[in-house]
Order: structure tokens, then C-alpha cells, then sequence
């Protein structure tokens, strides 16, 4: 008999033990071993490298009507992944190449190749698969490009602009010769924002007077507002938003762990500036994958778009990094090593 379908180690893994009420705790994850999957024919069997915390995941723990499937109790939490091919039976891939694809939190995972894209460590560290050139820098260029249609001359306001989406809005928009003002949680991803990023201006949600600084900073208005956190930062928003303002709805993470339906801002003033604000889930639109690769990928690799990495070690410290991310302690693309990267030095 074969070594194919054999036990050959054991797959470590995460799995959703109950739902969460309002914040989700340790307790609501499970930390198992279980047997290591087996590639059949026409299968690619790989080794988790690095797994991608994303916000998006707290909607997935509840079982409420939404966009997207939840997670079913005892099943291992998704994520995008990138990993190692450590066996293939498929002739598009070879043992050892390095791919993208959606295997969640765990050290293996196996499938016939049709959800994996090929990565080159030559040409970009293979970990921007599932940050800048990944999920989250699709979902900047789709929401910026096709909702804001940015024009020369505009102000463009991001929330989160430290954070995997919000950096790459805000690159893109100074690119398409915009004004830009972050929005973030702290002075160091404040002066990151302006410094690193290129930013024309960052607010401190946490110590700023919000109306007043945004006024300060964006003295001709607001003609698209990326939003990625609602509450105080929308209501705000709003009180200073131009006629036609457009605003790509990407996420409300200030609001996820909510148990009850929280109070509104006044949504007056969309009727008032005749503003477009327009929700998108960023799966809805993978056809434009091809497109945002082919002009982002270029900008990273010239260093003209900037992207940081928070890397936490680990499988098992995955669930304490998930409940941080939704605290906004992470600074930069938050990702979990799962094993060694072979193709980085240190």
C-alpha cells in the first residue's frame, strides 16, 4: 500500500466550539489534532505558511442571515491561505511550489486546485497573497475605483487607514492625485499613515474632536468617505460630506460585536448632498482580480504602494489575535504563521 491516504502526521486546527454574544472569547474556540487530510486523484495537498485574520470573520461565527454561509459548530474556521504544495496527484502543480487558497485555520489542507493561484517568491514575498495583493487589496481597489471613481483634485477620508484595506484606499487615492485623510487609532498609526503612506492628513478617532478635525483637514469637504468602521466615525462623516459624495460601504467593524441593533447617525445628509453610499462584498467581484493584479502588482513592486504585516506566531494564538483585531490592537495586515516560511531569511 501507497503512502497516498495514509496517516502520515497529524493536522492541527482550529475549530468554531460555540457562538459568540456580542465579543467573542476563547472559550467560543476549540484547539484540536486530528488526522492529516489525504490527496486523491486529481487532489494538491499543502502545508498552512500563513493564514489571514480578517473582521469579515465575526459575521461567519453567527448563525444570522448574512451574505455568506456561516461557519457550522465544530467546523474549522475559514480563512485565505497561502502554503506550501507538499504532494500533488495534479498535474498543474508540483511539490514544493507555493500557492493562495482558501484553507482556514489549520497546518494542511487538500483540494483539486481549482480555488489555488500560483505564487512567485521572487517577485513579492509570497505572504502579500492574502494582504496587499490579496482579499483586502482587492477589496480597496474595487470599492475606490468602481464606487468612489476617484477624480483628480477630490478629497478621499478612509477609516482604518493604518489597516490592510484602508493603507491601500489611501495610496491609490493620493496615485489618482487626491487629497487623502486617514482616519486611525492611535498616534503612531496616525503619523505611519501620513509618514510611510503619503497620507495628507491623519485624525485620532480616539482624541480628536472628530467634526472639527475632519473640517480642519478636508477644508473643500468630503467627496468620498471609505468606510470600514460606522458608529461616532460615520455620524460624523456626514456632517461634512460634498454634494454628490460617494461612499464605498466595505465594513461597519465598530459595530460587529453588537447584541443589539445600535443607534444610527442621521442619514439626512445623503438626501441633502444627493450622496451615493453603496454597500459591496468584495467575492461578488473577483472578475476584476485580473484587473487590480495588474495594476496594483506594479506599484508594490516599485515600492510606490507601501503595505506593513502583523505577523503573530503560531496556530494556537490565533483566537486571541482574531478577538484583538476586532479591538483594533493590530497595526498593519494581521496574519498568523503557521510554519516556517521557507522562502524568508528571518
Amino acid at each position: 500500500m501507497s503512502s497516498i491516504g495514509k496517516i502520515i502526521s497529524m493536522n492541527h486546527h482550529v475549530r468554531l466550539k460555540s457562538r459568540p454574544v456580542g465579543e467573542p472569547t476563547a472559550d467560543n474556540f476549540e484547539i484540536a489534532d486530528g488526522p492529516m487530510p489525504a490527496a486523491g486523484d486529481g487532489d494538491v495537498l499543502r502545508r498552512t505558511i500563513y493564514l489571514s485574520l480578517d473582521p469579515y470573520m465575526r459575521g461567519r461565527m453567527s448563525d444570522a442571515a448574512s451574505y455568506a454561509t456561516p461557519v457550522k459548530l465544530g467546523e474549522v474556521m475559514g480563512a485565505h491561505t497561502v502554503s506550501e504544495v507538499i504532494e500533488s496527484r495534479n498535474p498543474a502543480f508540483a511539490k514544493g511550489e507555493f500557492v493562495t487558497g482558501y484553507d482556514g485555520w489549520q497546518s494542511y489542507g487538500v483540494s483539486n486546485g481549482k480555488d489555488l493561484r500560483k505564487l512567485d517568491p521572487k517577485v513579492v514575498p509570497i505572504s502579500t497573497a492574502i494582504g496587499v495583493l490579496g482579499m483586502p487589496g482587492l477589496t480597496a481597489f474595487v470599492g475606490l475605483m468602481d464606487i468612489g471613481q476617484p477624480k483628480a483634485g477630490e478629497t478621499v477620508v478612509v477609516s482604518a487607514a493604518s489597516g490592510a484595506v484602508g493603507a491601500v484606499v489611501g495610496q491609490l487615492a493620493k496615485i489618482k492625485g487626491c487629497r487623502t485623510v486617514g482616519i486611525a487609532g492611535s498616534a503612531d498609526k496616525c503619523k505611519y499613515v501620513v509618514d510611510e503612506l503619503g497620507f495628507d492628513a491623519c485624525i485620532n478617532y480616539k482624541t480628536d474632536d472628530l467634526v472639527p478635525a475632519l473640517r480642519a483637514a478636508c477644508p473643500n469637504g468630503v467627496d468620498i468617505y471609505f468606510e470600514n468602521v460606522g458608529g461616532a466615525v460615520f455620524a460624523a462623516i456626514l456632517r461634512v460630506i460634498n454634494k454628490g459624495a460617494r461612499i464605498p460601504l466595505c465594513g461597519m467593524i465598530s459595530e460587529y460585536n453588537a447584541t443589539g441593533n445600535p443607534a444610527g447617525p442621521n442619514l439626512r445628509p445623503l438626501l441633502v448632498q444627493r450622496a451615493l453610499i453603496q454597500g459591496f462584498i468584495v467575492s461578488d467581484h473577483n472578475d476584476r482580480g485580473a484587473a487590480f493584479l495588474q495594476d496594483v502588482a506594479p506599484l508594490v513592486v516599485s515600492g510606490r504602494i507601501k503595505f506593513r504585516e502583523d505577523i503573530v506566531e503560531g496556530l494556537d494564538n490565533a483566537p486571541s489575535a482574531f478577538i484583538g483585531l476586532l479591538h483594533g490592537k493590530n497595526f498593519g495586515k494581521l496574519m498568523v504563521r503557521v510554519s516556517p516560511d521557507p522562502t524568508r531569511s528571518a
